[in-house]
């Protein structure tokens, strides 16, 4: 039995568990959206200095993500995720302690360059389908437009697909490559050996140690042993919480705003005229301070009134359309 597990760790230290290569294919999703809300508040406060960094996000991450990539696929031979869960790339033949160069420029590609266009290309999707459905009776969409709304679906599941298969592959110990980017760029993942000894290994038969330095080895084998399951630990528990994330965002999510039909527009006749006057709020009845639009209909009110109703109420009190407070822009008028 001993043996038994001494093989299966010596394996577990070539080849990552399934759990470690979606953890790390994870974590770098998560620094996004973290990133762009941090980019969203510094421009709400400071619009005209920091406006253009929300405008432009897309690029500024992209170009900060290629720096932090080059560097550790440099440094340590494996991304950002990679190296923080002790992964390392490794092409197959290849002595050398640095990733070859063809195989260091598809890593880049693979990891960078090709996320940041299918991230474009499912925004322009989610654009046109929306003008689509907006518009639908409008003769003068493009025939490309309308195709590519037609196919891109199908691109979607096809990428979707094969990076299902793959790490279901890899789950079943099928394949090397969790990943079909990550074996088109020709390598594969191993766990990032460490060849100094280990913590609390014994060093010397136990029967010639004295009293002091038994008490020391049992001391630091149980460092070491705790220090490995409190590792162990957070990573098994950030990978369940996230999964639990996953698993619920589909019933927790209210329904896309594309989903929703459009508003009619309001009735003078029926409705106070100071109501729906341009510069008024809905909601207070007066002069809008600090303009901001629901999305969920269009309207416009005071940002302080909204966003109190939309919290307490969920919806537009307008249309009564379901609302959340992610749903709220915030309008800059120019006084000129």
């Amino acid at each position: 039995m001993a043996e038994g597990a001494h093989i299966t760790s010596a394996f577990s230290h070539e080849r990552p568990s399934f759990f470690e290569v979606l953890a790390q294919e994870s974590l770098i999703s998560t620094i996004r959206p973290a990133l762009k809300h941090a980019i969203r508040v510094a421009a709400e406060s400071r619009p005209e200095r920091f406006g253009w960094l929300l405008r432009h996000f897309d690029e500024v991450y992209v170009g900060l993500h290629l720096l932090l990539e080059q560097q550790h696929l440099h440094k340590y031979c494996a991304t950002f995720s990679e190296h923080f869960y002790n992964l390392q790339r490794h092409c197959p033949g290849s002595q050398s302690e640095q990733l070859p160069t063809p195989i260091f420029l598809k890593s880049l590609l693979f990891v960078v360059l090709i996320p940041y266009v299918k991230q474009k290309l499912d925004d322009y999707f989610e654009n046109q389908r929306h003008l689509l459905n907006t518009y639908a009776t409008n003769k003068n969409v493009p025939p490309l437009t309308k195709a590519f709304v037609a196919i891109y679906p199908y691109l979607h599941t096809t990428w979707e697909g094969a990076i299902l298969a793959y790490q279901t592959a890899y789950l079943f110990k099928k394949s090397n490559h969790h990943s079909p980017f990550l074996h088109m760029s020709g390598a594969r993942l191993i766990n990032d050996l460490d060849t100094e000894p280990i913590e609390g290994q014994l060093l010397q038969p136990w029967d010639q140690l004295s009293g002091s330095e038994k008490v020391i080895h049992v001391i630091k084998k149980t460092s070491s042993v705790a220090a490995g399951c409190v590792t162990s630990g957070l990573s098994v528990g950030v990978f369940f919480v996230q999964f639990l994330d996953w698993w619920y965002s589909g019933e927790t999510n209210h329904a896309p705003i594309t989903a929703l039909p459009v508003p009619d527009p309001p009735n003078k006749e029926d409705e106070d005229e100071d109501t729906f006057h341009f510069s008024v709020c809905p909601v207070c009845h007066r002069t809008r301070s600090n303009d901001t639009a629901l999305s969920v209909s269009g309207y416009v009110f005071c940002y302080p009134c909204i966003y109190d109703y939309v919290r307490e109420y969920k919806m537009c009190p307008v249309t009564k359309y379901p609302a959340q407070t992610d749903h709220l822009i915030k309008l800059y008028i120019s006084e000129t």
